[in-house]
């Protein structure tokens, strides 16, 4: 993985979630856009784990826990869907774990319930994977 392919992949994701705002609006709940995105992936032959359980070890063990991140594309990027009002320091805590724990360079906040994905929607997190990329 390099950042090149990386920034080329979050690019693909950024255009199926303006698809997906363009056609539902904004207002609906995050788990119709969660299904409508796996559909707009799908149909750009982007491979992603929907719902995807986030392991967490620790001294060697692995514990059980409730993280689910929303979807992590091609391996490398984490996806966390959102339909708030105002996004909170929680979520990106929330994002920025599931990054941590699956090793992804870059994640993604998508709120849905904006005017405008591209320009208050998305939020792009990295972390020190990213740094270590090609």
């Amino acid at each position: 993985m390099t950042k090149t392919t990386l920034k080329q992949i979050v690019y693909e994701v950024n255009g199926a979630a303006i698809e997906v705002h363009k056609a539902l609006g904004p207002g609906l709940l995050e788990s119709v856009y969660h299904s409508c995105m796996a559909e707009e992936l799908s149909t750009r032959n982007i491979s992603f784990i929907s719902e995807m359980i986030v392991p967490v070890h620790y001294k060697g063990l692995k514990i059980d826990t409730d993280l689910k991140a929303d979807m992590f594309v091609e391996d490398c990027l984490v996806l966390e869907f959102k339909a708030v009002e105002k996004i909170i320091p929680v979520y990106e805590a929330q994002i920025m774990t599931y990054m941590r724990l699956l090793r992804s360079p870059m994640g993604l906040l998508i709120n849905f319930n904006c005017h405008n994905i591209y320009r208050e929607g998305q939020k792009t997190y990295v972390n020190e994977f990213y740094q270590q990329l090609a």
